[in-house]
């Protein structure tokens, strides 16, 4: 029987599934919204019942499922398979998953953090080669990571490893969601971003597209900034190459603690491509220890919205 896996993307917005071969290669992908009204606790009974009824449409029986990967936002007990404290979820409260989708589709189930399991899927069909030390650092509304050494995710003592957002970078900087002064998330994130092109446009002088806006009172995003830079734009230029030099610092930082043979660079802002990473790389070159510019490499993402279902996946090969 040519066994399969399932890999479960849990967001806030949308579920994403996706059943895989052995090989990593997704043969079936389908997502559900995400019911988070009356505390979420509709969403593990609508995980359980899109399981099963695809399983029956595609008529797999339970026993050629080798096991279920989910991956969700929240605090994970990694003993139990348990969730705590995932808010955008309106888990307020903790939530037994392993023990409920077990129950009921009578399949084994893995449970991981939501950006742990994005790493997997990149370092395993991805841009990290299947190779055994990769960090994945994901640009989004907030800056995330996952860290993969020796083929395993590091969790750390209270499972917080990863936290890549909340590397202080400037001390003086901006004031984080998390109560911290100066994260990397407060100035890389989209939102970062965004806040720095606004910052900037109040002491910035001169002709600019990016200003124009600014002083308009339009909103911008972080695509309109990297797009306006990629024009010659001079404020916005100034803003990325802002951003792009915290980022080459941080990334010093992981490749003189970590050593990977990888950063590999994911989220939508990482949608800018080579104009973003060239920036980034010619940082890190200036900051990084010598040895560390010549093993480690950084490269952008290559799996999209998919690295979620694929790393959720991968959960149950390693088991």
């Amino acid at each position: 029987m040519d066994k399969k896996l399932i890999g479960v993307d849990l967001g806030g917005t949308t579920t994403k599934f996706a059943i895989v071969n052995l090989q990593g290669n997704v043969q079936q992908r389908w997502s559900i919204q995400t019911n988070v009204l009356e505390n979420g606790n509709q969403i593990i009974p609508d995980i359980i019942s899109s399981i099963n009824h695809h399983l029956a449409m595609y008529q797999l029986p339970a026993e050629q499922i080798l096991g279920i990967g989910i991956g969700t936002p929240g605090s994970v007990d990694y003993k139990t398979g348990s969730v705590a404290s995932a808010y955008n979820l309106s888990w307020d409260h903790r939530v037994a998953v392993k023990e409920q989708l077990e129950a009921a589709t009578k399949i084994p189930v893995l449970v991981e953090n939501d950006a742990n399991v994005a790493a997997l899927g990149e370092r395993w069909q991805g841009a990290g080669n299947n190779a055994a030390n990769v960090v994945f650092v994901t640009l989004g509304t907030g800056v995330g990571g996952g860290i993969i050494t020796h083929g395993q995710i590091v969790h750390g003592h209270g499972g917080s490893a990863g936290e890549i957002g909340h590397m202080i970078i400037e001390p003086s900087g901006y004031r984080c969601t998390c109560g911290n002064q100066g994260c990397l998330e407060t100035v890389a994130s989209a939102t970062g971003i965004v806040h720095v092109a606004r910052d900037a446009a109040q002491e910035y002088a001169g002709d600019s597209a990016l200003k124009a806006l600014l002083d308009d009172g339009q909103n911008i995003t972080a695509k309109d900034v990297f797009d306006l830079a990629k024009q010659n734009d001079v404020l916005a230029l100034h803003v990325v190459n802002h951003v792009c030099n915290q980022l080459g610092l941080a990334f010093s930082i992981i490749g003189v603690t970590l050593n990977p043979q990888y950063i590999v660079i994911g989220g939508g802002v990482s949608n800018a491509g080579d104009f973003l990473l060239d920036r980034v790389q010619q940082a890190f070159e200036k900051y990084a220890f010598a040895d560390i510019g010549h093993t480690t490499t950084l490269k952008l993402a290559t799996l999209g919205n998919e690295a979620g279902v694929i790393g959720a996946a991968s959960l149950v090969l390693d088991k």
